[in-house]
């Protein structure tokens, strides 16, 4: 049941627009589409990227960044998955996994170790240049001088949220400047429109672009100048007066093009991989647009819609963006929390309302996002697929089920290679990578191979979809996936006396078992996801017309029960069956999932408890207070569930801009943003089989209004 009365939506949006008075290198802002997305300063543009370090003063970098812009440097050597291949024993006997192999020796890395190294950071993803602002000796000449942060005075920065644009206003050697800031939502466009008299007397914008970097974080490597191109044609113009610049960039063969367009401008290469933008005598106003294109080169790939090269003004692209904004909060899911007393309600739906705005610009593409979405490259730019239930479960619970397809369709395109995968470990289906480019090669870890966690997932995944929008379509469409995938799981389980067992070898969703990987069975959230996702994938067939599988409804039913230790649940049957750091995932077994059958409730009770009370907070991530959050729900305490959403701890940080921040190195965490709004939906809208009440997630004492929402399995 939802509120009785229609939430204000404009007004619960904006009244969580981001303003920003002083430079926070921790909190820059960003536009984006889901397939592209540009961070700026307190300037709207790039101009400051020294104070957004980080190290040193912790900050976060301003990338642009798209899902096709992809690059590899070329190695010296062939190098091959083989290498890294190491037999582990299991009940089917010898298995092959992917695994760390190379050592360091004396301060070098051998062949082994380069292979792996260079085999775990390519493809990486590119970002694809920095636009700032900069002066020159007067209007347009002279070596133009990068700004710092002592020459922006009186800084005001406006997020609207309810239009997707940037609103800059500050002074420059005593010019007021006002800079608009926008992306095209359907195409990989910025929109820019600077205001000021300081454009007549030197003020210009640059453009630079760098090589492409296999470093953690820093997507950009500025050292190589001569290892990639940047060539400037001449402008074209047409009868209306807009002018368009194209830049042709490479990369190793990886190509993609920058075309500027708009009027009264000009635009000159002042260097290598330098451009130089200035407004025509006489003008005050710089209206253009940028727009990003792959040409499909190398590892650049071309994006599933929209997206061809076009010209346009940054007014367009404004507009564009606020039609397309307005009417993504007006259609959806919407929680208020404005009428609830408890002061944490204010904090927590400024927490909603960003996350929303930062998973649609970062989560929403045709690729599962990286953890650090669009922004920068943590992993350095590979995304992981144990991760893309937290990015992207939530678009269905929130009614934006159109969000969260692009990224699900990815996996029809790496079926065969994860065939393979499990074909040649000796099982059935697909085996899914864990952490990848958008080819789906797997990169070599003592951790990510073992992972199993994200083998059910997409099978969870097409089940909310279908859930929130349902129609033979979809099932048709992803009936491979669900059902390749309840094929691998199926004879990954191995018959004992017990029952169906999970492992060894394997590492759970808790990643502290890495030394014992090769002995690790039946962790708790495991067994649980194993028998509820199996059992969805015969409700798929039973949806198509097609007789079940009683071979997959056998494992399900048929699972050992997960192990508890004074009576609590472990994370893994043997010893030393729970290490209190990392993620508390047993929980997961109820909260991310509904009741299967193998849980007890009194049990996962006193589990959430002694996690409450034991667990080491700083070594968590910020997934995982949605996910105590969750459980809590479902056992009926919604006093615990919005403690745990909002308990003060640093990986439960979350900034300004609304950005979950865990450390110095990962400054973003779109994981937690995600939790977040997948656990706010189940508390609004419950769950099957949950209590008959409003909002049932949250304490009866919180007027809580939500609208568009649908309830959890």
């Amino acid at each position: 049941m939802s509120s009785q009365h229609t939430i204000d939506r404009q007004a619960l949006v904006r009244r969580h627009n981001v303003e920003q008075r002083s430079l926070d290198p921790r909190s820059p802002v960003s536009v984006g589409n889901g397939e592209f997305c540009f961070t700026v300063d307190l300037t709207g543009l790039q101009s400051l990227p020294a104070e957004y370090p980080v190290g040193g003063p912790p900050g976060t970098l301003l990338g642009s960044q798209s899902q096709w812009g992809w690059h590899s440097i070329p190695a010296s050597e062939e190098y091959s998955l083989a290498s890294s291949t190491v037999l582990y024993d299991s009940a089917r006997g010898p298995v092959p996994y992917l695994d760390m192999v190379g050592d360091i020796v004396e301060g070098r890395e051998t062949k082994a170790s380069r292979a792996e190294t260079w085999l775990r950071a390519n493809p990486h993803r590119l970002d694809l240049g920095r636009i700032g602002f900069a002066w020159t000796d007067r209007a347009g000449a002279g070596a133009p001088r990068p700004l710092t942060g002592a020459d922006v005075v009186d800084p005001v920065q406006t997020l609207d949220l309810w239009t997707g644009t940037v609103t800059s206003t500050f002074s420059l050697r005593g010019h007021p400047v006002k800079v608009i800031t926008a992306c095209h939502p359907d195409r990989d466009q910025i929109g820019l429109i600077v205001e000021s008299a300081a454009l007549q007397h030197g003020l210009v914008v640059t453009f630079a672009f760098p090589y492409g970097s296999e470093a953690w974080h820093d997507a950009a490597d500025w050292n190589r100048p001569a290892d990639h191109t940047t060539t400037l044609a001449e402008p074209t113009g047409g009868a209306d007066g807009l002018q368009h610049w194209t830049v042709d960039r490479d990369l190793d063969g990886s190509g993609y093009q920058v075309t500027v367009s708009g009027r009264n401008l000009r635009l000159d290469q002042s260097g290598a991989h330098n451009l130089l933008l200035g407004a025509d005598a006489g003008q005050d106003v710089l209206d253009l647009a940028v727009q990003f294109t792959s040409t499909g080169q190398g590892e650049c790939i071309l994006r599933s819609s929209g997206g061809a090269p076009s010209t346009g003004t940054g007014t367009a692209v404004a507009q564009a963006s606020r039609d397309h904004w307005r009417k993504f909060w007006q259609s959806g899911g919407a929680v208020e929390l404005h009428g609830t007393p408890d002061p944490r309600a204010a904090e927590l739906e400024r927490r909603i309302v960003l996350s929303q705005y930062l998973t649609a610009i970062n989560c929403a593409g045709s690729l599962p996002p990286q953890e650090t979405g669009l922004v920068c490259n943590s992993w350095r730019g590979r995304f992981h697929l144990e991760m893309h239930w937290w990015h992207a479960a939530h678009f269905a619970h929130w009614n934006r089920t159109e969000l969260l397809l692009p990224s699900l369709r990815w996996y029809q395109t790496i079926l065969e290679s994860a065939r393979q995968t499990a074909k040649a470990q000796g099982f059935d289906g697909v085996r899914w990578p864990k952490q990848v480019g958008p080819d789906g090669r797997e990169s070599p870890s003592p951790i990510g191979t073992f992972l199993i966690w994200q083998q059910p997932h997409p099978i969870h995944l097409a089940e909310l979809a279908y859930r929130a929008v349902p129609s033979r379509t979809l099932l048709e469409e992803f009936s491979e996936i669900v059902f390749e995938t309840a094929e691998f799981m199926a004879s990954f389980a191995h018959p004992t006396a017990r029952g169906f067992e999970l492992g060894p070898p394997l590492i759970p969703a808790q990643e502290s078992y890495e030394a014992i990987r090769g002995t690790v069975t039946n962790p708790t959230f495991e067994l649980a996801y194993w028998q509820w996702a199996l059992r969805t994938a015969n409700t798929w067939r039973e949806r198509l017309g097609l007789p079940d599988r009683p071979d997959w409804q056998a494992v399900a039913d048929g699972m050992v029960r997960p192990r508890t230790v004074n009576g609590v649940y472990a994370a893994i049957d043997v010893e030393p069956f729970t290490i209190r750091t990392d993620h508390p995932s047993m929980l997961c077994a109820l909260g991310v999932l509904p009741q299967t059958g193998l849980i007890d409730p009194e049990i996962m009770r006193a589990t959430l408890a002694d996690v409450l009370a034991t667990w080491d907070w700083d070594s968590t991530w910020g997934w995982d207070y949605p996910v105590m959050a969750m459980t809590a729900a479902r056992l009926e305490d919604p006093e615990t569930a919005v403690d745990a959403l909002l308990q003060g701890a640093g990986k439960n940080t979350v900034l300004p801009n609304g950005h979950n921040r865990q450390t110095d190195s990962l400054p973003l965490y779109l994981p937690g943003n995600g939790g977040l709004l997948a656990a706010v939906a189940l508390m609004a809208a419950g769950w099957d089989g949950g209590p008959d009440r409003h909002a049932p997630g949250f304490p009866a004492s919180w007027t809580v209004a939500w609208e568009g929402l649908v309830p959890a399995p």
